[in-house]
């Protein structure tokens, strides 16, 4: 490892801690240690969503499975360019809007017990309980991403580098909660942006262009180039149905709760939208151009037992000067940290706030419910960190489990509870357990039918039986019409 990359690198961790520090000095109770406030600019909320959303998947997962099977894996980029606008466009304003009108909840659990006004915390508990599982398992894929890029640049066994890149990760959310975290994501996604963006740009020019670059890759591949051939049905609408996954995703949409005003929105998903197409196209030519030039360039690499997930990190050492391959190295941290340091300020929230005063001592003081917080962080990202012991952990597997977890459960409660006055608690209650359950026994089937990615049934399962459940009981009472119509009216300028 070259000084200047490690000195590079370790720049960036201080920068991340002092973040954390100055984060920590600026909370002063719940709302603002899980939602700064109700602060963030559009900008920064755009870019932290964005950077929170896409995770090491967008550097490690997406040019791996590039790497390996060409374009046929940008239907995902696809799916999720169309999902991400349609959760800007038509869950943001609203959102903001009736979390702060619904006795301001500060959490997507609480959100839900305000909107249906559900005296027996039943659906508070199923909803934490949603984010508690999904989000450990989503966190492990953070964490072993991370171990995957200290243990490929640095020469750290991957225990090591698991350890260490938790360390890092936990000290700030723990200490800045959600400023801190908003903050970093702000500049780690800048980060990001600009490393998807130089990377594919320097190993296509090294390689002699983009047309020589095609022309490589389809002497090696001619499959890598197709889109549509061999994918077949099912693959298309799998990779598309990962669009689903934004409606229902805690750690994206608690972004929205926590801008200044829903007038903000429109600004927001303009910088959001461009960053994630760009970043996403990025990600896609990091895959195929690295995928030419380790199989047309002696690198020494035994392809044969190449981890694909490690493209960007190798391509950065390979082609980059020493300080910019550690500034690109801690893009990559960048989109681990960015993602786990949410998850971990979300899953605390249920613990604090949805497990502890909900049901446990519900006059618990703010500056008690923050040390509780602060204490989940740590004990979720340890589990996290077990799960992710395994050296041979897929950050894409672990990811695409919890991503239809929480968009099969999440996704069709939340549009409906914005959308559609007639939606009821219990309808709510069934459609996520149905969601949610379906989510799991689908991922462990296969064959046939059972191969479409188990976002699409479970989303579906969750839509259909909260609307019939909501049908078939008793309406909603005129206290929660009352309230959806106060944001509906606010949502459309009355």
């Amino acid at each position: 490892m070259d000084t200047a990359t490690l000195v590079t690198f370790i720049v960036y961790l201080a920068g991340m801690l002092a973040i954390g520090i100055i984060g920590y000095r600026m909370t002063s109770n719940l709302s603002d240690y899980f939602l700064g406030g109700r602060r963030l600019g559009p900008g920064v909320a755009a870019l932290s969503a964005g950077a929170s959303d896409m995770s090491g998947w967008l550097l490690l997962g997406l040019p791996g499975t590039l790497f390996a099977s060409g374009f046929s894996g940008a239907w995902i980029a696809v799916g999720l360019s169309i999902g991400a606008y349609l959760n800007w466009q038509f869950v943001a304003k609203r959102l903001r809007i009736y979390t702060e009108v619904s006795n301001d909840s500060i959490t997507v659990p609480d959100f839900f017990e305000n909107r249906f006004r559900d005296h027996s915390h039943v659906l508070r508990l199923v909803s934490a309980l949603v984010i508690l599982i999904f989000f450990t398992v989503y966190t492990a894929s953070g964490m072993a991403a991370g171990a995957k890029l200290f243990n490929s640049a640095f020469d750290l066994t991957y225990t090591q580098g698991l350890w260490l890149g938790a360390v890092v990760i936990i000290a700030y959310t723990f200490l800045g909660g959600f400023i801190a975290v908003s903050w970093t994501d702000f500049f780690q996604g800048i980060l990001m942006f600009f490393a998807l963006i130089i990377l594919p740009v320097i190993a296509i020019n090294e390689l002699g262009g983009w047309s020589e670059t095609m022309s490589i890759v389809s002497d090696l591949s001619p499959g890598h180039l197709e889109m549509v051939a061999g994918v077949g049905v099912i693959g298309i609408l799998s990779s598309l149905g990962w669009g689903l996954g934004y409606f229902g995703m805690p750690h994206i949409i608690v972004r929205f709760m926590g801008m200044k005003s829903h007038r903000d929105t429109g600004k927001a998903r303009f910088i959001g939208i461009t960053w994630m197409v760009l970043g996403l196209y990025g990600a896609i030519f990091t895959g195929v151009a690295g995928y030419a030039y380790l199989n047309s360039v002696d690198t020494g690499i035994d392809l044969a037992n190449f981890d694909s997930e490690t493209i960007f990190i190798v391509l950065s050492q390979m082609l980059t000067h020493p300080i910019i391959a550690g500034i690109l190295l801690a893009a990559i941290l960048s989109a681990v940290m960015s993602t786990i340091d949410s998850q971990l300020l979300v899953s605390s929230s249920a613990v604090a706030e949805d497990f502890y005063k909900g049901l446990i001592r519900k006059d618990a003081t703010d500056k008690e419910l923050v040390v509780v917080a602060r204490v989940s962080v740590l004990v979720i990202a340890l589990i996290a960190i077990f799960m992710a012991y395994d050296p041979n952990s897929s950050v894409f597997g672990l990811v695409s489990y919890a991503w239809a977890g929480f968009g099969a459960a999440f996704g069709p409660i939340v549009i409906l509870s914005l959308f559609w006055k007639g939606i009821t608690r219990n309808g709510a209650i069934a459609g996520m357990i149905v969601g949610a359950v379906t989510v799991v026994v689908w991922h462990n089937l296969s064959g046939g039918l059972f191969d479409l990615y188990e976002i699409f049934p479970g989303f579906v399962l969750n839509f259909i039986v909260a609307v019939l459940v909501s049908m078939t009981g008793e309406g909603p009472s005129q206290e929660i019409q009352d309230e959806f119509e106060q944001a509906r009216q606010i949502a459309e300028g009355r």
